[in-house]
């Protein structure tokens, strides 16, 4: 019997529809869970008939690879990766693969690459984006890692990854140690902005214009056949036209607004942190999860606190262009932050990213795909060092030709009491952004006066610091760490 050319760890539904995928473009795949009757039934199930080998232990499934052997790892982030890799390593050979295809933090990424490398195999964090769907029809996949390991994963990872409209595979290398899962990291992140401001948009046709589902959805269904098409505006679309079996209520309409998260949009907030980049509309969409996670203090609040009472008198058909405009616009943000993020992580961990090609990989399989992303690439594609994509000609254009309808629709939000802190937030970055002075000059000002912590000078050159004995009696004496 030949033996497999890959083997895969973890049979959630992402993992049997990775494998499905897999066999489904002629590779022969080798399985292991270590709930072994997982194994069996997918056998007997799902994988009967095809190329798979289902395996009862981890020291069989290798033994059924081809080598170089590659294990690829589809289980939850954390401790179970790091316990599986020890479990591997000693079954290896020299220059066989360890592929982590699990949302990981890219420190542990990092880590295990060198750990993995220094035991003379090679290793691949690769971000895998697209949901059970994508999994098995083609998802958006970005590995690094070893680069050594690329030529033997490359034609397995594009053959079964999404294909844009010229064929090209949603699928290229990214980079070494965690450059893959950072980008997919990011990803997430973005995603956490698209969808809380598709639910602000929403909230607004609901709340303010007093639409029911099946009419909002039909404006998503609009908006898709434009620059809004994007798989999240679709499903959003196909979500407000259900309805629900048991009650005939709108679907949307029997689900707790309570929303969950697994971290990486956290992740991606914290990076931001670290590195000092302005990422706060990924941020605000964070947060507000964790505001929908207190249900029961809302509860207690929305019978107590005041708000106003303004009823909508404008004209409905004006207010859903100026809501298309402020989705759009704040969108496009949301984009810029992310991207620069990456730019600033590139910097910090060495990596050379290709901003274009980590577009082209998002344009197909992933859950933040987008007819946009085309011009995101383009607009890397003209200037590879772009600082921002607020500074490409399309994007500039599309924001000044919707600014002023974004405001509008923000404004109208605090006069109804609807919160749209991804909208609020989007806005914000756009204005500090395009702002030559800021109050941060007070701001300096404040802390030299509070902690000694000095200041630049406008009339002196850059890199020389001041401190102002603002009281009379406080001295000479300067604080030593100075952060901009």
């Amino acid at each position: 019997m030949s033996h497999a050319d890959i083997g895969l760890v973890g049979l959630a539904v992402m993992g049997e529809n990775l494998v499905l995928n897999m066999a489904n473009h002629g590779y022969k795949v080798a399985v292991f869970n270590r709930t072994v009757s997982k194994v069996d039934r997918f056998i007997d199930g799902r994988a009967k008939g095809k190329s798979i080998i289902g395996c009862h232990s981890i020291e069989e499934l290798v033994a059924n690879l081809e080598r170089p052997r590659k294990v690829f790892l589809l289980v939850k982030a954390g401790a179970a990766v790091d316990a599986i890799i020890e479990s591997v390593i000693p079954l290896l050979e020299p220059g066989d693969i360890i592929i982590d295809g699990g949302n990981s933090h890219f420190p542990d990424t990092i880590r295990r690459t060198a750990y993995v490398e220094s035991k003379g195999f090679l290793y691949v964090g690769t971000g895998v984006s697209g949901g059970e769907e994508g999994a098995l029809n083609g998802p958006s996949i970005m590995p690094g890692g070893s680069k050594a390991a690329w030529p033997h994963v490359k034609g397995i990872f594009q053959s079964i990854a999404a294909k844009v409209d010229d064929g090209a595979p949603c699928c290229e290398w990214l980079g070494n140690d965690g450059a893959g899962h950072y980008v997919k990291m990011v990803h997430n992140g973005i995603e956490y902005g698209d969808m809380q401001m598709i639910c602000e948009a929403y909230a607004l046709m609901r709340n303010v214009l007093g639409m029911p589902p099946a009419e909002i959805s039909t404006v998503f269904g609009e908006w898709n056949k434009g620059e809004l098409d994007s798989y999240l505006i679709e499903i959003t679309r196909d979500i407000l036209a259900k309805t629900d079996d048991e009650t005939g209520l709108p679907m949307v309409d029997v689900i707790m607004d309570k929303a969950g998260q697994k971290g990486t949009g956290r992740w991606t907030s914290l990076s931001a942190l670290d590195l000092g980049v302005p990422a706060q509309t990924i941020a605000e969409a964070v947060f507000a999860r964790a505001m929908s996670a207190i249900k029961d203090e809302r509860l207690v609040a929305a019978k107590t606190l005041a708000g106003p009472a303004k009823k909508f008198s404008a004209d409905r058909a004006a207010f859903l262009e100026q809501l298309r405009k402020a989705l759009f616009a704040s969108k496009i943000c949301s984009y810029a932050q992310g991207y620069q993020l990456m730019r600033a992580a590139a910097d910090e961990y060495g990596w050379d990213l290709n901003y274009g090609e980590i577009a082209l990989m998002w344009r197909g399989g992933c859950i933040i795909r987008a007819q946009f992303l085309g011009n995101i690439k383009e607009a890397y594609d003209n200037d590879p060092g772009l600082q921002n994509l607020l500074l490409d000609d399309y994007f500039r254009t599309a924001i000044e030709n919707s600014h002023l309808a974004w405001r509008k629709v923000i404004a109208c939000a605090v006069e109804h009491g609807v919160p749209v802190p991804a909208f609020s937030s989007a806005l914000a970055y756009y204005d500090g952004y395009r702002s030559a002075v800021l109050p941060a000059n007070l701001l300096q000002a404040q802390r030299d006066y509070f902690g000694a912590h000095t200041y630049e000078r406008l009339d002196k050159p850059a890199g020389e610091y001041f401190h102002t004995n603002w009281t009379g009696e406080g001295g000479d004496t300067v604080s030593t760490t100075y952060n901009v």
